[in-house]
C-alpha cells in the first residue's frame, strides 16, 4: 500500500498535527505500507528528501505572508507525479489541502482528508473559516472519506459541508509517552502547575496566569509551568510582572524529540490545564491523562467531549479567574487516575488508518 500524506509542516517543527502525522506515518511505515510525507519546507533550507523512522519526507518550497501559506504549487505537481495508490490529506487550513486535493483528482486517486481543526489567535482568520470550508466543499465531497478525530467534528464539519455522516470516520489522536517515574500519589509539600499548549492567545494561558495569585492565596508554594513556545510568550512575561508572580511562573517548551524528558516532567506536575478556545482531540491533553494527571480544561470543542466523557473536568471558557483558580485545586487533591483511564494509543490510531485504507482502495478498485 503506496500512500503519500500531504501536510502543511512536518518535523522538526513542532505541532499537534505535525505529531499526528509522525506517529501515524512511522506505525503504518513498520506495518509495510510505503508512506511518504509531502510538505513544505524548502524555503526554510530544509532538506528537500530524506528519511524519518522509515518514512520517506520530501519538501517542496512554499510562497507565505506572514505565518499562513499562500501557496505550495510544488505540492500538486508531486502528487500528479508520484506513483501512489492514495492520498491522505492532513489539515485543511492552508493552500496545501486544495492543491493535494487537485493534484489527487488529476492523476486519478483517491483521497481522504483529516481536518484537524483548530484555534487561531487571529479573529479574522477565525472568522474566515466557515467560508474557507464552503469554498473547499466541492474538493472536500469528493473525498473517499472525511476523517475526524473527535466526534464533534462530524457533526460540525458534516452540517456546514451538507455531506452526510457516513462519509465520516472518526479516528481519535494517539498517546505513547516513555513511562514517567512519577509516584502515583502527588507530593503535598508543593504544588505544580503545568499549562500546556502552543504560545498563542487562543490557547488560553494566560487565564490560568491570572487564576495564579488566587492559587497561592490557599497554596503559596504553587509554582506554574507555561509550557510551549510561540509569539505570545512577551505578552505573558509581561502579565506576569504585572500579577507580582513572577517568581512562581517558568515558561519553557520541550524539545519535540525529547519524549522521556516531556514524560518526566509532565508526570511530575499536579494538575495540567489547557483552557483553550478551539481544540478537536488535544495529543498534550491526552499523554497527561495517560501519565495519570489531572487535568482541566475549558468548555469548548473537543475539550466539552472529552469532560463529557469523564477525563477531564471542564469549566466556563470566560470562568472568573477565582472559578479557575478553584478547579485547579480541586483537582490537586483528586487521587491520581493512573492505569484507570480507557485512552486510544497511536497503535489504534494506525490500526484504524490501515482499515480505512484497506476499505478505501477496494470501493476504488470496485468502481474503476
Amino acid at each position: 500500500m503506496r500512500v503519500v500524506m500531504a501536510t502543511p509542516r512536518f518535523l522538526p517543527e513542532i505541532g499537534g498535527v505535525e505529531r499526528h502525522v509522525e506517529q501515524l506515518g512511522q506505525r503504518l511505515a513498520r506495518a509495510g505500507c510505503s508512506v511518504t510525507v509531502l510538505t513544505t519546507g524548502l524555503e526554510r533550507g530544509l532538506p528537500p528528501q530524506e528519511s524519518i523512522g522509515g518514512v520517506d519526507v520530501r519538501r517542496v518550497r512554499a510562497w507565505a505572508g506572514g505565518r499562513g501559506i499562500y501557496a505550495a504549487p510544488g505540492i500538486y505537481a508531486e502528487i500528479r507525479r508520484g506513483g501512489w495508490d492514495l492520498v491522505h490529506v492532513q489539515s485543511y487550513h492552508t493552500f496545501v489541502a486544495p492543491l493535494a486535493m487537485l493534484g489527487a483528482l488529476k492523476a486519478s486517486l483517491p483521497y481522504v482528508v483529516t481536518f484537524h481543526g483548530g484555534g487561531h489567535s487571529s479573529r479574522i482568520r477565525t472568522r474566515a473559516r466557515p467560508a474557507q470550508l464552503r469554498a473547499l466543499r466541492p474538493l472536500l465531497a469528493r473525498a473517499s472519506r472525511l476523517v475526524a478525530v473527535a466526534q464533534f467534528e462530524v457533526q460540525l464539519y458534516g452540517g456546514r459541508l451538507g455531506i452526510p455522516e457516513t462519509r465520516f470516520a472518526v479516528i481519535p489522536n494517539g498517546s505513547e509517552l516513555p513511562p514517567s517515574r512519577r509516584t502515583a500519589t502527588p507530593a503535598r509539600d508543593q504544588l505544580q502547575i503545568a499549562s500546556v499548549g502552543r504560545l498563542e492567545r487562543y490557547k488560553g494561558h494566560q487565564r490560568v496566569l491570572a487564576a495564579l495569585p488566587h492559587i497561592l492565596a490557599s497554596r503559596p508554594e504553587a509554582t506554574l509551568w507555561i509550557a510551549g513556545s510561540g509569539p505570545y510568550e512577551r505578552q505573558l512575561r509581561r502579565m506576569a510582572t504585572r500579577l507580582g508572580v513572577t517568581d512562581r511562573v517558568t515558561i519553557e517548551a520541550v524539545p519535540a524529540d525529547a519524549g522521556q524528558e516531556l514524560a518526566a516532567r509532565v508526570g511530575a506536575v499536579d494538575v495540567v490545564v489547557l483552557l483553550s478556545e478551539f481544540e478537536t482531540h488535544p495529543i498534550a491533553v491526552i499523554e497527561a491523562l495517560a501519565l495519570g494527571r489531572p487535568v482541566v480544561v475549558a468548555d469548548t470543542s473537543g475539550l466539552r467531549e472529552l469532560a463529557a466523557q469523564g477525563h477531564v473536568r471542564s469549566v466556563p471558557l470566560k470562568s472568573d479567574p477565582s472559578v479557575v483558580a478553584a478547579a485547579v485545586l480541586a483537582e490537586a487533591e483528586r487521587p491520581s487516575n493512573s492505569g484507570t483511564q480507557s485512552l486510544p494509543s497511536w497503535d489504534d490510531c494506525a490500526d484504524a488508518h490501515h482499515a480505512l485504507y484497506a476499505s478505501v482502495l477496494q470501493e476504488a478498485g470496485c468502481a474503476s
